[in-house]
């Protein structure tokens, strides 16, 4: 059996590594995963400023990137970015370069390129990281550009309404309303915000507008969510990106169609998350992910293998079970807020690297005595690090000895860390019931890259002001200003009176 799910998983894997010289959004993002491990703002919890500085570039980089990728969009002005790196290498060869006090060592780069495959190529070289796993042979002659991705003369400029209807955010108008908040290295605090009073009294009348539109896409897409759950007798219906209502009502609308025609393959999903995603799997945590550019058949392909990924998925549980012991019933878990979505093929095969590393030697600690405490796997040769919420993010190929001196060196304070999250979490949820009552709010809620500690803050000092556009609005807190196409308002977490 497990030989048989050896194959599986490689199956799997050697599907994926075709690449095409033209990549999508979720080919780029894949792409970049050695990137994003190496400026996450989650591993920069000890240094708020270089966290600062990274959140912010990422949510331009995320906007420029999905633009690019857009029907008829604009001539992209070029974009500067500032990211705070944290070293991946363990060539004692590579070259050195300049670090700041705090140990981080800040790179610059402009995107300017015409095509999602150059820009990736940039940003990774820009960083020092290898790019073998995205090039193929016309980078190192020279990218010629690509014209596959324009199948007429000119490009297509598609009217507002198409946003409208088909509930895809438009990404320049995201882009022009976004109040940019540029880094100045070396000063802290240095962004330039507008005072929250000033821009809520500025879009405060178009939000609403927005939002008005989009309630009666709200209730049927409650309506729906519930009404499916209940006909599949599934725990809940989840989306991995921020699209529009509309966009998630017709995702819903083709699931539905969906069950019409598939009904007897339904059985297997009893009790599980569905989740509308990039591309159809099963997630490390055992959801099923369903890809919103595949046709149906992709989907029913998925689910008649549904068995096969619950008997890896049991495989896991185990070889979970089994480090976990070698650990002192540490446990490991995969958290989708604070890492890149893993899908399960390739997180049985981290932890099975992983295990054949510890298990050459004697158990690394007595049985429960590290009980409580939480290990995230991440899939590169970084160092160990203490998250901020109090995890102990570790590298597959970490050295037991270097793992065992690292634990014992950070596990008290890892305890703290965790203790410290829960009585965060507790006072976010109450302090944002406050909120929704003084202010007469619909929806308060956060974007998952604003710690429960930023949520507090925030909260806080929005119940010491005396804010009054604030009545029937939907309110995210984010790094940034915008209105969203459904009428939601983002304001910055760390906003200015």
């Amino acid at each position: 059996m497990l030989r048989f799910l050896g194959r599986f998983c490689a199956g799997i894997a050697n599907h994926q590594i075709c690449r095409m010289s033209t990549l999508s959004v979720a080919e780029a993002v894949n792409a970049l995963r050695p990137f994003y491990f190496a400026v996450h703002p989650d591993f920069f919890g000890q240094y708020p400023r270089e966290r600062e500085v990274n959140e912010n570039s990422l949510k331009q980089l995320n906007s420029y990137l999905e633009c690019m990728q857009r029907p008829g969009r604009k001539t992209l002005q070029p974009t500067k970015l500032t990211f705070y790196i944290r070293d991946t290498s363990s060539d004692p060869n590579a070259p050195q370069h300049h670090v700041n006090t705090s140990g981080f060592r800040p790179v610059t780069f402009t995107l300017q390129n015409k095509d999602l495959l150059s820009v990736v190529v940039t940003i990774l070289k820009s960083c020092s990281l290898s790019t073998d796993h995205v090039q193929d042979t016309q980078i190192d002659k020279g990218l010629p550009q690509q014209t596959a991705t324009i199948p007429f003369g000119r490009p297509i400029r598609w009217d507002k309404t198409y946003y409208t209807v088909t509930g895809y955010r438009d990404p320049e108008e995201e882009l022009d309303c976004t109040v940019h908040m540029e880094p100045a290295l070396g000063y802290k605090n240095c962004y330039c915000l507008p005072q929250l009073r000033l821009w809520l009294h500025k879009n405060r009348a178009s939000a609403s507008k927005k939002l008005t539109v989009s309630i009666p896409l709200r209730d049927e897409l409650e309506r729906l969510k519930t009404e499916l759950c209940l006909q599949l007798e599934i725990t809940d219906i989840r989306w991995q990106r921020s699209w529009g209502v509309a966009h998630r009502c017709s995702q819903l609308h083709s699931l539905t169609r969906f069950i019409q025609q598939n009904s007897p393959d339904l059985h297997n999903i009893k009790g599980r998350t569905l989740i509308f995603a990039d591309n159809s799997g099963i997630n490390a945590a055992g959801q099923i992910m369903l890809g919103t550019v595949d046709v149906h058949h992709h989907w029913a392909k998925l689910l008649e293998r549904l068995p096969i990924y619950c008997d890896l998925h049991s495989h896991l549980s185990v070889l979970k079970e089994r480090t976990s012991y070698l650990l002192g019933d540490v446990e490991l878990i995969y958290d989708e807020d604070l890492q890149p979505t893993v899908m399960l093929e390739d997180y049985y095969r981290m932890l099975k690297t992983f295990y054949q590393n510890l298990i050459v030697i004697q158990p690394l600690f007595h049985p429960r005595s590290l009980k409580g405490l939480q290990i995230i796997l991440q899939n590169d040769s970084s160092d160990p690090s203490l998250l901020q919420a109090g995890q102990l993010s570790i590298p597959v190929t970490c050295d037991p000895t270097t793992l065992q001196r690292f634990i014992q060196a950070h596990s008290q304070r890892a305890r703290t860390y965790l203790r410290k999250e829960e009585e965060l979490e507790l006072k976010q949820k109450t302090l944002i019931r406050d909120c929704i009552e003084q202010f007469g709010l619909k929806r308060l809620y956060k974007e998952p890259s604003v710690s429960s500690q930023q949520m507090v803050k925030c909260c806080q000092r929005l119940l010491e002001g005396h804010i009054g556009e604030l009545q029937g609005m939907h309110l995210c807190i984010s790094h940034f200003y915008t209105v969203l196409q459904d009428g939601d308002l983002c304001v910055p977490w760390d906003w200015k009176w």
